[in-house]
């Protein structure tokens, strides 16, 4: 098969690469649809131990399953595999689960890529009337979807009554404003400081989104919830919640500093680190997305897979106005 491969810091290479295998319970899934995330991102410049060259990345994917007794059947990928035997997985949080892989991710090949292998029951089932596309969208925005629960779980008041911001323009911190609409939240900011993102957001959503410079005033939002992740943003997170508020923060951009832990102390300030998604999120975004619930996400931008490598730099210049890029293998 065509395979985009990650070789060396800043470079992706289209070349052949081995079929894949499937092991038990397995199936073989030719994929049609797979978004570039920010942690590929990271793996491209070489800030990702996790994943070293060489390696297939991308786990934003769907496509057409290729054997056993679903062959031709569409779905979107959970690329969280995990072991539904660990203490974790018993209480339903498969997303922290001690044994869990993710394709993109050593064993596993990622879906940047004609084929991979995937356990059936990672896969969704997506019905005719949606793109392929907009069901890759459900592991960015299954990432919203969680951190939204966790909100409504910790939030200090209804979340139909909080006012919230999502902090960044991207598929995460766009897709965590759409979830955050979808469970009745109705004030809601988005923080982007790309002008062509930020425009490009309100052209193809209507939601408010404005840039860092815009906001004015300290502690004013019950909910805030982190899409990038980094000093900068958490020390803005840190001044703009309410006391007794909720910081969600889902971005993995630095691992340092930002917030402000005697604020948060003295105030009484939740802070919650969301990773990704549980299985029942995941599905419960997929089905959001059938359904219409999260808008009609027409704000993606198609490339070929073979254009791969110019994506990921057009990307990290700040060209790109689209929060999805979705590569077509």
């Amino acid at each position: 098969m065509k395979a985009l491969v990650y070789t060396a810091e800043k470079t992706l290479e289209y070349k052949d690469f081995a079929d894949p295998t499937p092991k038990e319970n397995e199936v073989l899934i030719q994929i049609e649809s797979v978004g570039i995330c920010g942690s590929d991102m990271h793996a491209f410049l070489g800030h990702d131990e996790r994943r070293p060259a060489p390696l297939i990345l991308g786990h934003e994917a769907a496509g057409t399953i290729m054997s056993g007794p679903q062959k031709g059947q569409r779905v979107t990928i959970n690329p969280l595999v995990h072991c539904g035997k660990c203490e974790f997985c018993l209480e339903g949080r498969t997303n922290i689960c001690v044994n869990r892989q993710i394709i993109s991710m050593p064993p596993r090949e990622g879906g940047f890529a004609q084929m991979i292998s995937m356990p059936t029951h990672n896969l969704v089932n997506v019905p005719d009337h949606v793109s392929l596309d907009k069901a890759a969208l459900a592991e960015p925005l299954g990432c919203g979807w969680h951190a939204v629960q966790l909100a409504k779980k910790n939030a200090h008041k209804p979340i139909e009554e909080c006012k919230a911001m999502a902090i960044g323009g991207g598929a995460i911190g766009l897709g965590a404003a759409l979830c955050l609409k979808a469970v009745g939240c109705k004030d809601i900011t988005i923080v982007e400081p790309n002008d062509v993102r930020r425009n490009f957001v309100i052209e193809k959503t209507g939601m408010n989104a404005i840039s860092p410079e815009d906001i004015k005033g300290e502690s004013i939002f019950d909910v805030i919830i982190d899409g990038v992740g980094i000093n900068a943003t958490r020390k803005s997170a840190s001044a703009l919640i309410k006391p007794g508020g909720t910081i969600v923060h889902i971005g993995l951009g630095d691992a340092k500093d930002g917030l402000d832990i005697r604020r948060m102390t003295l105030q009484e300030i939740t802070f919650i680190g969301s990773y990704t998604y549980t299985h029942q999120d995941f599905i419960d975004t997929a089905h959001a997305i059938f359904d219409g619930r999260l808008g009609d996400l027409s704000w993606i931008e198609q490339r070929p897979l073979s254009d791969g490598q110019k994506a990921f730099e057009d990307i990290l210049s700040g060209q790109v106005a689209a929060p999805k890029i979705v590569l077509k293998p």
